[in-house]
């Protein structure tokens, strides 16, 4: 017979329940929503009705596991809320210690990023210790999120001395040539997800000031022939739109002292059916390189909406009866 749960935490505080509710009670209503179930919470008691013992159980590892993140005064966010739920749903053991001691910048505002999931702290590692990281997976995975993260922090540590971002600039089938604007304007719209972390990390003006001095660098893949990038944090976004051949003349720009993170997603290719990923088939042929780490992230590393992850999995699924 199923009844109510209650889980009490005596000793929480008034900002620690704020902060583990969430805004408005979204964190509440988003483990609800994971669980299938009605959570109240008041005078410190998580309630959840018509419940069995189990998933009882399974709700209050991920509060305890949420408020291990409210005690160090972190915000928890929807993202961790969803993280923790996967995780448990897995039988596998919740912790947010590593993660969360792991910071890999701050936004303008001072708040710390850092990474949300097992698969992104393998990526955040992996761009510390190779020279080359390629990072493929779904969309909502914080790949390109964080390696423009990754790379203005180096740069402010002084560590490069420029950062690169570029991307193929050709997509679905339209080439940029037929679009209005000079090349930055043609350009800019392919590369929102990058100006989008450069503005969260230094600010839309401070960000302009840099490009204008060329410290950031922002142009499309085929302006890479010919150059070698020396003290460069170099970003290849969207990696699966190129052509081996592309991704060769990419990867041979690689100079002393710099680093490239390549990113894509090999389930959302716009190139010309019978044309060979450049991204797929760079993972292939430089697995055996020690010095190069090739990463796939999963759904279960997705950080957006809990229906992005269903997505994924959906057409994972149909793509692979």
């Amino acid at each position: 017979m199923e009844n109510t749960v209650n889980i009490t935490i005596e000793e929480m505080t008034t900002l620690q329940a704020m902060s583990l509710v969430g805004m408005e009670d979204k964190n509440l209503q988003l483990l609800g929503m994971c669980f299938g179930k009605d959570i109240t919470f008041r005078d410190n008691t998580f309630t959840v009705k018509d419940c069995d013992e189990a998933i009882g159980e399974q709700i209050q590892d991920v509060i305890y596991a949420l408020y291990e993140l409210a005690k160090k005064n972190q915000s928890v966010s929807e993202q961790d809320v969803l993280y923790a739920c996967r995780l448990v749903a897995k039988s596998e053991k919740i912790s947010f210690d590593e993660l969360s001691n792991v910071i890999i910048g701050r936004t303008l505002t001072g708040k710390a990023i850092s990474p949300k999931t097992n698969g992104q702290l393998q990526f955040v590692k992996a761009m510390d210790d190779y020279p080359i990281v390629f990072a493929i997976g779904p969309a909502g995975t914080g790949k390109t999120y964080l390696a423009v993260i990754k790379a203005v922090s180096a740069l402010k540590k002084g560590d490069v001395r420029r950062i690169v971002l570029t991307r193929p600039a050709v997509e679905a089938g339209e080439s940029l040539g037929f679009l209005p604007g000079d090349m930055k304007e043609k350009v800019d719209p392919y590369l929102t997800p990058l100006y989008d972390a450069l503005h969260d990390m230094l600010g839309v003006e401070q960000t302009e000031k840099l490009i204008e001095k060329g410290t950031i660098e922002i142009a499309p893949l085929a302006f890479m022939r010919g150059r070698t990038l020396d003290d460069s944090f170099v970003i290849l976004d969207e990696a699966q739109n190129t052509t081996p051949a592309q991704m060769k003349m990419f990867l041979t720009r690689l100079g002393f002292h710099s680093q490239m993170v390549i990113t894509g997603d090999v389930t959302q290719i716009d190139l010309k059916v019978g044309t060979r990923s450049g991204l797929v088939d760079a993972a292939h042929i430089l697995q055996p390189v020690e010095e190069i780490k090739i990463l796939h992230l999963t759904s279960d590393d997705v950080v957006r909406h809990p229906l992005v992850q269903k997505i994924i999995e959906r057409y994972s699924d149909e793509s692979n009866k």
